[in-house]
């Protein structure tokens, strides 16, 4: 039994939604579940199939719990909406409020608060669906083209000339009205998660493929993680520091994922941050807590101990 001081009993776990990330979602969720179940919460699940706000509050009023644990990815779970209907409700959850979730999700206004705060990111311009790619005026390649607000490397892809970025464009707007193009950054690709706002070792990132895409992210078989990763102290700590920096910039509250590329110069170049990181057998922020002591019930127990109302 775990040492953590609890602040609830009556929780409900909330999953499913309408994202492009709902089958993850339901995994993540069904994990933190059965986590919260070992450590003797009272836990339901509460699937959500539709974001309609009246649904979602007869839903959650009829289970009436203390606190919800929201294992929801993309969509309405991380962009605040479903924040803004908590608050409503006064029932504290866990992760971030609703602007920090907002800003969080929409890669460019990221990107823009990074910048405002002196973060080193990559340099990228937003397109919307412009008649003819292939005049955008952006000639750094290789680079990164992907949907604004989506995650888990939905319609995400890494091109090496500009005959590829009509096409690259076409396949992000499937899945979002406006897209970002983005230097690509050589080097390793790491991430640090932060658990009580602060960064827990920093995780090495090695595909088998040729980038971390969703294929990737939910098998084991096909990535190799390293944790701590194999860097130089100084660098790691500096990596840490600027991952709690974008954090606290995005004002994201006790957890988050930070995922960073390290250049071949050994500068660390902030990607995004993740409000609400995957929660399963693969997922990263896990990895991380594990090598800083804590296992995924801990993990789970202290993410819910840390809920508050109006973030």
């Amino acid at each position: 039994m775990s040492n953590i001081k609890r602040k609830f009993n009556n929780v409900s776990v909330l999953m499913g939604g309408e994202s492009e990330e709902r089958d993850i979602s339901l995994i993540s969720g069904k994990a933190v579940l059965g986590s919260l179940k070992k450590r003797g919460y009272e836990v339901t699940s509460c699937i959500l199939d539709s974001i309609d706000k009246n649904t979602i509050m007869e839903k959650i009023s009829k289970l009436k719990p203390e606190a919800i644990f929201i294992a929801m990815h993309g969509g309405a779970g991380e962009d605040g909406r479903i924040q803004r209907i908590l608050e409503e409700l006064k029932i504290p959850y866990t992760g971030s409020g609703p602007k920090a979730s907002l800003d969080a999700m929409n890669k460019v206004r990221s990107k823009e608060i990074f910048i405002e705060n002196g973060i080193l990111t990559a340099d990228y311009i937003a397109v919307d669906n412009v008649e003819n790619k292939l005049l955008i005026n952006f000639d750094n390649f290789p680079c990164v083209v992907k949907p604004v607000s989506q995650g888990s490397s939905v319609g995400l892809s890494i091109i090496r000339s500009k005959n590829e970025l009509d096409d690259a464009i076409k396949e992000a707007l499937k899945h979002d009205v406006q897209v970002m193009i983005a230097s690509y950054i050589s080097g390793k690709e790491v991430t640090v998660g932060m658990l009580d706002d602060e960064p827990l070792p920093v995780l090495e990132i090695v595909p088998h493929r040729d980038f971390y895409d969703f294929q990737a992210k939910y098998d084991d078989e096909l990535t190799k993680y390293v944790v701590p990763a194999e860097i130089e102290d100084e660098l790691s700590k500096k990596t840490q520091a600027m991952a709690k920096k974008a954090h606290n910039a995005l004002g994201c509250d006790y957890f988050s994922r930070v995922d960073l590329r390290i250049s071949t110069d050994n500068k660390p170049y902030i990607l995004e941050v993740n409000t609400i990181p995957g929660l399963t057998s693969h997922s990263l922020l896990p990895k991380a807590a594990l090598e800083a002591g804590y296992d995924f019930c801990d993990l789970c127990e202290k993410i819910l101990n840390s809920s508050g109302i109006m973030k």
